[in-house]
């Protein structure tokens, strides 16, 4: 089984910096047809359906391609965009330092919880007027990449911050923790992305609560009153679905895989992943 493939983000004038904005006509011309395979990004992504059919195949979630509808893409998210025929839409891919560099910060795409690299991350549909707004946006954006604009970076940058908060003024997703206090929110969010940043090394709920200053009782408490879950039942979330990825889109050992997530006896592992997914990860490989 060969490792899954990671696309890096380039661009020949600075590589550090980067953003692409295509079509999706364009892509599905250049590739002859051809659906991509299974891959990981080190980017950002948004792809929007404007016309067409098929499947987004996401981290073990498969979701309809439709018209207007936006998906998202966090790094390290395995992704597969399956088109049986000629579609129309776009594709907007950009890097963490390009953020950065137009002084837009990662915080920003926390707030407006468009990318979520930690759990299922639905498409969002747009209303066709504001599908109409958003294609004359990036109509605009694909015109700065060839013009001889003296600020063109930051135009683009313009672009792509108004893009999202359009996209996040449609987004469907359950809103039920804007009626929760501020401080819960918070703590909701430093939880994740600290799970996010050391699933691999803390695996207890109390690591997680002395880290924030808190109980795990409160923690577990905002967690569930927030998600519908446990703070216990998000780690493992985590732990499953880094597990899984490693299991279908890499040749690494049980053995391997146990140890990079922090186990340190492989059959406890095993019992751990039978135990949340229903199968032994032998299983769930030749699956």
């Amino acid at each position: 089984m060969a490792h899954i493939h990671r696309y890096e983000l380039s661009n020949t004038s600075d590589a550090g910096l980067s953003l692409q904005l295509k079509r999706m006509e364009d892509i599905f011309d250049q590739a002859k047809g051809r659906s991509d395979v299974p891959h990981r990004h080190d980017y950002y992504t948004v792809i929007w359906l404007r016309a067409g059919e098929g499947r987004h195949l996401l981290d073990f979630h498969e979701y309809p391609l439709q018209p207007n509808a936006v998906y998202f893409v966090s790094p390290g998210q395995v992704h597969q965009v399956i088109t049986p025929a000629r579609p129309s839409g776009w594709v907007i891919n950009f890097s963490a330092e390009f953020l950065q560099h137009n002084h837009i910060s990662e915080d920003f795409l926390r707030e407006i919880d468009l990318f979520n690299p930690f759990d299922e991350r639905p498409p969002i549909h747009l209303s066709t007027e504001l599908a109409t707004k958003l294609h004359t946006l990036l109509s605009w954006m694909e015109e700065t990449f060839t013009a001889e604009l003296p600020h063109r970076i930051a135009a683009q940058s313009a672009y792509l911050k108004l893009f999202l908060v359009y996209c996040n003024s449609q987004c469907n997703l359950d809103r039920a923790d804007q009626a929760n206090n501020h401080s819960g929110k918070q703590i909701l969010k430093a939880f994740k992305q600290m799970v996010h940043d050391h699933f691999r090394e803390l695996h207890k709920v109390s690591d997680y609560a002395d880290r924030l200053h808190i109980n795990p009782k409160y923690l577990n408490q905002v967690v569930r009153s927030l998600l519908g879950q446990t703070a216990k039942e998000v780690i493992q979330q985590k732990v499953v679905l880094n597990a899984r990825r490693e299991l279908r889109y890499s040749a690494k050992s049980v053995k391997e895989i146990a140890f990079e997530l922090g186990f340190d006896d492989p059959l406890y592992f095993s019992s751990f992943f039978k135990k949340c997914t229903g199968m032994s990860p032998s299983e769930f490989r030749a699956g």
